[in-house]
């Protein structure tokens, strides 16, 4: 199997604030403590959304794919989703994400197919794959009716 790296820094700016690069990648983010703990700060990602959406990007990159290779036809992908932090034997962990991700296909007639890309698609990504919290996916699915004027 191929390994793959991936080389990320931080360098801490102020307060309880630093800065995330990697040499790879033009744009740098800013990440604190979030506002929930002593000295957090709002409006700057933290690592708790980073790490809720990791999973929820990785979920649409892997139904990309798994798409592509059944040639599911849809119209929109978007997903929502929520980590909830829990102190469980007295450590902070991220004990469950839900993932809502919502797909706008074509017609009816691939309901069906769409449906086995989110199961795949759940079953194979990777982030959620590496970790422990618990992963629930409550899928919404939609058919584009739009009338075309001719």
């Amino acid at each position: 199997m191929n390994e793959h790296f991936y080389d990320v820094s931080i360098k801490w700016d102020a307060d309880k604030k630093g800065i995330m690069h990697s040499e790879v990648l033009p744009t740098t983010i800013e990440v604190a403590t979030p506002p929930q703990f002593p000295k957090g700060m709002d409006g700057i990602w933290s690592p708790e959304h980073l790490f809720v959406e990791a999973i929820n990007s990785c979920l649409m990159t892997t139904f990309l794919v798994i798409a592509e290779n059944y040639k599911l036809e849809y119209n929109s992908f978007t997903s929502n989703a929520v980590g909830k932090l829990e102190l469980i034997d007295s450590k902070y962990m991220m004990s469950e994400v839900v993932l809502k991700p919502k797909v706008l296909i074509n017609n009816q007639e691939d309901f069906d197919k769409k449906m086995r890309v989110l199961q795949k698609s759940e079953a194979a990504f990777l982030i959620a794959n590496s970790e422990k919290s618990t992963m629930k996916m409550e899928p919404t699915v939609e058919i584009d009716f739009q009338t075309k004027v001719v």
